[in-house]
């Protein structure tokens, strides 16, 4: 590690002779964008085109109630409409300085009703949802739906100087008593909207949401006064969670959160079996959906199968006995089940140095990819969690200005668990957006800024020696946003690709009950590798002090930001000890 003391303070010196020299890519096939932001920037005013996946979506085998378009939530009766007439649209500010649309739900199914409007950036194909609602109880003395009482006008455009189609004005829906309402309504005109427009939804079918996605609003250039507007989702969400979203926005004006109280629905049914699909139809999802996932040409560090690594050497340790480990059984029989990490057990490579080497490269021929399906948002969706297994995780790289360097063994760790999900929409199995987990993060990506391979199959693109995922090729950066120094995450095409349709295997669907039986090692809660021996802390500090000027305090902001999982201290746990297994993704 002392060497690499050295090769900092060599790119400090190079830094001082030669700042404000222009940075190139080795390939001009590379893209560099920010790691927060991976929307496509376009030059667009207003949008254009709405999104449809490449292929048609399949019949899906029959059984249940998934696909079937309608919800039963308890009494309220859901579907989803993703037909939208544009009502009013800003041509200025949001993601991209480019504006925003708001549409209201057409072609509305008999006997159904609003429960509010959608909204989305103009950088992006329209590609949205609205549930509506009709009331099942049959019990007019105290129905799930209702009128609003009245109107409250929360924003408009008439005295904001920006690009817009005439002027939008957003009402708040009034809820009786007893009711709540989930949604706005949007006009173009200052007089209130009728009251049978919209409905709100009895107390106990609604839940708390929260603010997600930015969709338009303030920005350096655009003073609409603190105004903005975002997707929403459930504060209480995961496997067990009942809240579902209508699919609206969200507004707040200024500093202090929402604007008078919009909530989401809740599924009070308890069961969510009927909606979600059954194992033929999951089979189904696989071969329609599962990602393409390509490998940089450099990589050297491939997935495998599970049983490809037992049947190769791999051997668990107890701790008071490292001298005496065991080989892993071909299916992991043998490995410690339940339980929690109490560091008393961790898997490692065989220890023939030969053996050892040729198993970190992977069998790329041989991989599996590991199929979780679990309910999401009440039932609304099916979340598709696909785990991919490598057997080792190469060294970091960095990016000092316009250098770039090995980072030797920080980043090294055996084993690596990386995943893909997949939400699916339970109304008609259409794809609604993908999560590329990112070491300790990941982005959620809507289907219609996706790259497609064959068909409806996402491109996912895994980066050289991380095996982060990522929807495009080019270069990341984990690092402070705005400096040019940080770890890099390079993507780029090649003919080292995986179908994870191929050789797939469905570990877990916990709703289904006994139907999918879960493999031994799934349920292995230990370390899935050896802990680095090397003092972390202390060899960045090395780094550090060496560092003058601006680059000591760019890479002090650098240290503090990126995920210790980057930096490769000690073996991963398996996808079952980790948080979105039973939760959603990004908490």
């Amino acid at each position: 590690m002392h060497s690499l003391v050295c090769v900092f303070f060599t790119v400090v010196i190079t830094f001082l002779f030669f700042n404000g020299a222009t940075m190139v890519e080795s390939s001009n096939r590379s893209l560099v964008y920010d790691q927060k932001d991976v929307s496509p920037r376009r030059e667009l005013v207003g949008i254009k085109t709405s999104f449809k996946l490449p292929s048609p979506l399949p019949k899906w085998p029959p059984g249940g109630g998934f696909g079937g378009g309608t919800m039963d939530l308890g009494g309220l009766q859901v579907s989803q409409v993703s037909t939208l007439n544009k009502i009013w649209a800003a041509n200025d500010g949001g993601p991209g300085n480019v504006g925003a649309t708001f549409y209201e739900p057409v072609s509305i199914p008999q006997g159904f009703a609003i429960l509010g409007f959608y909204s989305q950036p103009n950088n992006m194909p329209l590609f949205g949802h609205v549930l509506v609602g009709k009331d099942v109880t049959d019990d007019p003395l105290n129905p799930t739906l209702k009128p609003p009482t009245d109107y409250t006008l929360v924003w408009s455009s008439v005295s904001v100087n920006i690009k817009k189609d005439g002027d939008g004005y957003i009402w708040y829906p009034n809820p009786p008593d007893g009711y709540m309402a989930v949604g706005y309504i949007v006009t173009t005109s200052s007089e209130k909207p009728a009251l049978e427009r919209v409905r709100c939804v009895k107390f106990d079918l609604t839940d708390t949401l929260e603010s997600d996605v930015w969709i338009w609003g303030s920005s350096k250039s655009l003073n609409v006064n603190g105004f903005n507007v975002y997707s929403s989702r459930p504060m209480n969400r995961g496997v067990e969670a009942m809240s579902a979203p209508i699919g609206g926005f969200v507004v707040e004006n200024g500093i202090g959160g929402n604007t008078l109280s919009i909530s989401c629905l809740k599924n009070l049914k308890g069961s969510l079996v009927n909606s979600m699909p059954n194992l033929d139809q999951i089979k189904t999802l696989i071969q329609t959906y599962s990602p393409m996932v390509y490998f940089h040409p450099n990589e050297r560090y491939l997935p495998c199968s599970v049983d490809w690594l037992f049947q190769n050497g791999a051997l668990v340790y107890h701790k008071g006995d490292e001298s005496n480990p065991i080989l892993v059984d071909q299916n992991g029989s043998n490995l410690p089940q339940g339980g929690s990490n109490d560091g008393t057990y961790w898997l490692d490579l065989p220890k023939d140095g030969s053996s050892k080497e040729r198993i970190k490269q992977g069998n790329l021929q041989n991989a599996s990819s590991y199929f979780h399906i679990k309910p999401m948002y009440g039932g609304l969706f099916t979340d598709i969690a696909i785990w991919l297994f490598y057997p080792f995780n190469g060294a970091s790289r960095a990016k000092v200005e316009f250098i770039n360097i090995s980072l030797e063994k920080v980043g090294e760790h055996v084993s690596d668990w990386e995943h893909i999900t997949l939400r699916v929409s339970n109304f008609n199995g259409g794809l609604k957006s993908v999560f590329f987990a990112q070491h300790s993060s990941g982005t959620w990506v809507s289907a219609s800024v996706l790259e497609y391979a064959i068909g409806n199959k996402p491109v996912v693109y895994s980066s050289l020696n991380g095996h982060a995922s990522y929807p495009k090729p080019g270069l990341v950066l984990l690092g402070p946003h705005g400096v040019d120094i940080g770890l890099r995450d390079d993507m780029e095409k090649s003919d080292k690709v995986m179908d994870t349709g191929d050789r797939a295997t469905v570990v877990a669907a916990e709703y289904l009950g006994s139907i999918v039986v879960e493999p031994p090692w799934l349920n292995y809660f230990r370390k899935w590798g050896p802990k680095i021996q090397y003092d972390l802390d202390k060899e960045l500090n090395k780094v550090e002090k060496v560092m003058i000027w601006k680059l000591k305090k760019a890479f002090y902001k650098f240290r503090k930001s990126v995920p210790r999982e980057v930096l490769g201290e000690d073996g991963p746990l398996g996808p079952k000890a980790k948080h979105e297994w039973s939760g959603d993704e990004m908490g």
